[in-house]
């Protein structure tokens, strides 16, 4: 293990707090059994981690590859922060032409890609999807959004939905769709929401085209993806649309 990984261990070990510890560890349900299982805190906020996170920004990529093998919550997160400023930095140098940035940034996609096992909480996968995933493939086929979304991992399939946010800020929609629907009917709520909320994103880009398709769905959407997406609509077109449709034989 590197040093700086040793260093960032004991920066964050600093702002442990042994209360916020057992409140993370209930609230990212790590009992037996639950999606969470197993996970270990340390007790740290975010941002504090984003504290230490912001100090190691120029550390050499194999510091976040450690920081994803360890067994502690928080340093997966600060190395995930780490890629999300590398990544964002990297983005706007290849903005301006600079070849070297776009091979550091290939490296740093397959960093990600390798280690979607260690990404394996809500908060990890939305904090990092969008800039590290998402924003590398505004220009680039989505072949990889739609082998996660395969993965029989529920957090491979959250990257690939929430990875889309990137892609509908910049005005590209249909991938977001494509992924809904294929997403329709996953098992686990957690996908229900990562949908939903993709759609009320994409809502925002265009309006006519997300009324138009949850009202095509709504009658196959599980209620808290139909609830999610629908949030930003008036009270009467909220009933609306969360009335099951009539059914004809």
């Amino acid at each position: 293990m590197k040093q700086e990984t040793k260093q960032i261990f004991e920066e964050l070990k600093a702002f442990a707090n042994d209360e916020k510890r057992t409140v993370l560890t209930c609230f990212f349900k790590t009992a037996e059994g639950q999606y969470g299982a197993g996970d270990r805190f340390l007790g740290v906020t975010v941002p504090q981690i984003r504290v230490v996170a912001r100090a190691h920004r120029d550390a050499d990529t194999d510091v976040p590859e450690q920081l994803l093998a360890s067994p502690w919550h928080e340093m997966r997160m600060c190395g995930l922060i780490i890629l999300t400023l590398q990544a964002d930095a990297l983005d706007r140098r290849i903005s301006k032409g600079d070849a070297q940035a776009t091979a550091i940034r290939q490296g740093l996609i397959d960093c990600y890609l390798s280690h979607t096992d260690r990404i394996n909480n809500w908060d990890l996968v939305d904090l990092s999807a969008p800039t590290v995933v998402g924003r590398y493939l505004i220009n680039k086929p989505r072949d990889v959004l739609y082998r996660l979304a395969d993965s029989p991992r529920l957090w491979d399939n959250r990257i690939a939905m929430v990875s889309t946010l990137a892609l509908i800020r910049a005005g590209q929609l249909e991938d977001t769709y494509q992924l809904a629907v294929r997403f329709m009917h996953h098992p686990h709520d957690l996908m229900h929401k990562a949908v939903g909320w993709m759609l009320r994103e994409a809502g925002k880009r265009d309006t006519q085209r997300f009324y138009t398709f949850v009202k095509a769905h709504r009658g196959d959407m599980p209620r808290t993806m139909l609830r999610y997406a629908i949030e930003r609509f008036d009270a009467d077109t909220k009933k609306q649309l969360m009335q099951k449709p009539e059914r004809h034989s």
